[in-house]
């Protein structure tokens, strides 16, 4: 059933512009990331697919949901050094997919471990899951720094300017965190739409990349929109850890 899935993708995601595979094998796993570029969020598309992915006995994840610790470490447990796909190659990373798990499911059961003869590990919390698998985030920096910083959101002033396909905005974004920012603003696109974004810093950097309308508050003084970074960039990652560290820093 996932070589189906995989198979229909351009059924299930028919406003894709363009579309990009990854096929990654682990020994007790298979991983697909499937990259689109849309004009708007396809709200209900994806939310098909996540279905038909679960149905298929897989786990659906929208990495672009994730703090990046997180989106990193999964992609590096599942993905790294997967196969790339066109669009148009689906059948064949179907064909891959499909001949992985059917070798998995062909393996005799593991047989009982042996009874512990060393101290165990100290218990890990709970984390998500993939393939049935937990994932553990990779310590690239102290833990308590990457907490403080995970969904928490500052208090700002920055210049921004976005766009749509129609208009041309410039305002000031009032907070930010590691997912996004909240720009008060009349000029308000509909939510799942998707605007490029340039966010000046005070150091001169600059944060430009996609961003997803996650949320509009329609006020007459207080109203703007809620917007979700797209970007994957590690330029734009890296901009954005290193200012939002420097916040913590003032603030701590």
């Amino acid at each position: 059933m996932a070589a189906s899935v995989v198979e229909g993708l351009g059924a299930l995601l028919p406003s894709a512009q363009s579309m990009q595979l990854l096929v990654a094998f682990r020994d007790e796993e298979g991983a697909l990331e499937v990259k689109v570029e849309v004009p708007g969020y396809p709200r209900a598309a994806v939310e098909k697919l996540g279905e038909e992915v679960r149905k298929s006995g897989g786990t659906f994840v929208e990495l672009w949901r994730l703090p990046k610790s997180e989106r990193d470490a999964l992609r590096s447990r599942t993905l790294a050094g997967g196969t790339p796909f066109t669009g148009e190659e689906r059948a064949q990373a179907a064909q891959e997919l499909q001949q992985h798990l059917e070798a998995l499911a062909a393996r005799p059961p593991p047989s009982a471990p042996a009874p512990l003869t060393t101290a165990p590990a100290p218990e890990v919390p709970s984390a998500p899951t993939r393939g049935g698998e937990p994932y553990r985030a990779q310590e690239e920096e102290p833990q308590e720094d990457v907490a403080q910083r995970r969904g928490r959101r500052f208090a700002v002033k920055l210049e921004l300017e976005f766009r749509t396909e129609l208009d041309f905005v410039r305002e000031h974004a009032l907070n930010i965190s590691n997912g996004g920012l909240f720009v008060r603003t009349a000029h308000r696109p509909p939510q799942d739409s998707v605007v490029t974004v340039d966010v000046k810093l005070p150091n001169g950097q600059r944060l430009q990349g996609e961003a997803l309308v996650v949320h509009v508050v329609d006020a007459p003084y207080t109203g703007g929109v809620g917007l979700a970074f797209l970007s994957d960039d590690a330029t734009f990652s890296r901009t954005l850890d290193d200012y939002l560290a420097s916040l913590v820093g003032e603030k701590a």
